[in-house]
């Protein structure tokens, strides 16, 4: 069986482009996944302000991880569907938090939604993804 802890989770996508925007889960379960980015000016788009591909990206990791966390044996995931609603600015220097949870865990397809929101609370953006389950 995987391993699906939190650390075995975080360096399975250390190496790849989760690692490289610097996504730290803090929690993660098939009901719930959490996690911290902090917004750095190569993730920015004009000087100070997050990059909304930064964001969705951030998003759809956290999707993908609440998947996996629900999958079959053997089985695995992409990302079908993905829509953002952009509230606020992501402001360089600060930790943004995220939190996933599942609106739909069918046996063919995951629907998840991502709420991001900034030091104080205030949401930067809303997303609603859709992950297939792939046959192993």
């Amino acid at each position: 069986m995987t391993d699906n802890t939190l650390a075995s989770l975080q360096q399975r996508i250390q190496p790849f482009f989760p690692g490289l925007l610097g996504i730290r889960l803090t929690a993660a379960t098939p009901e719930r996944v959490t996690a911290e980015l902090t917004v750095r000016d190569e993730l920015c788009t004009v000087p100070g302000i997050l990059h909304g591909g930064a964001i969705m990206a951030f998003a759809d990791t956290l999707g993908a991880v609440g998947t996996v966390l629900n999958l079959p044996e053997g089985a695995g995931t992409t990302t079908i569907e993905s829509k953002t609603n952009f509230f606020a600015p992501g402001l360089v220097g600060t930790i943004i938090t995220a939190e996933c949870i599942p609106l739909h865990r069918g046996r063919r397809t995951q629907t998840w939604q991502t709420t991001i929101r900034n030091p104080e609370g205030r949401l930067i953006a809303q997303v609603t993804q859709t992950q297939i389950v792939l046959d192993p």
